[in-house]
């Protein structure tokens, strides 16, 4: 069962969520996230699909399944899904409690996800029993600092920041390794704050 309040959290945010993301965020990021998505292959499941903005970053010809815990969201992706040049389909399904079949996938991407899942941890374990073994993890997340003043700085705003929406301050490569995962590489895109983290779902 979907998470009520976050559920709400983002069917509130979903009419200007394009606003907000697109014009900024999206253009500033589309050349790393293209970059980013060129290693999808096999069986892909993208989680947090939102308003469906990442899709045009995706490589064509794909076979991917993406969940979306808002309903909202998810109304306004349909177009983006169904306009994508490959093999795509989307759910309404909540990271914590997903119905996949165990080792269903080949790979797991998210994008700016695990900085608003409330349990990072339990969902990020969620996605290691739905991949394979051997199946990667590719996440392009913003997180925590130790960096300072940025250290600082993202700790004292990040109340305010989890009210609205995101955590800023999470230490997702410590959550990736805490759910059970074997982390690989992790590369720095925008000091220590943006990066991508590429983990491996351990053989049982």
């Amino acid at each position: 069962m979907a998470d009520s309040k976050t559920q709400a959290k983002w069917d509130a945010a979903a009419a200007s969520f394009d606003l907000m993301g697109g014009f900024g965020p999206e253009k500033r990021w589309k050349a790393r996230k293209e970059e980013f998505f060129s290693s999808m292959g096999g069986k892909i499941l993208f989680l947090a699909v939102g308003t469906g903005l990442d899709i045009q970053c995706f490589p064509a010809g794909k076979d991917i399944t993406g969940i979306d815990i808002s309903p909202k969201m998810l109304e306004k992706a349909m177009p983006r899904v169904e306009h994508y040049p490959g093999q795509m389909t989307a759910r309404l399904m909540d990271v914590h409690d997903m119905d996949f079949e165990d080792n269903a996938f080949d790979q797991v991407f998210t994008s700016c996800t695990f900085c608003s899942v409330p349990d990072p941890v339990k969902g990020l374990a969620g996605l290691r029993r739905v991949l394979k073994p051997g199946g990667t993890l590719k996440m392009f997340e913003h997180t925590g600092s130790t960096c300072f003043p940025f250290s600082v700085m993202l700790d004292l705003v990040n109340p305010l920041c989890r009210h609205l929406g995101p955590d800023i301050n999470r230490d997702t490569v410590a959550n990736v390794r805490a759910a059970g995962f074997e982390v690989g590489k992790v590369t720095n895109v925008y000091l220590d704050v943006v990066k991508f983290i590429e983990a491996v779902a351990p053989a049982a």
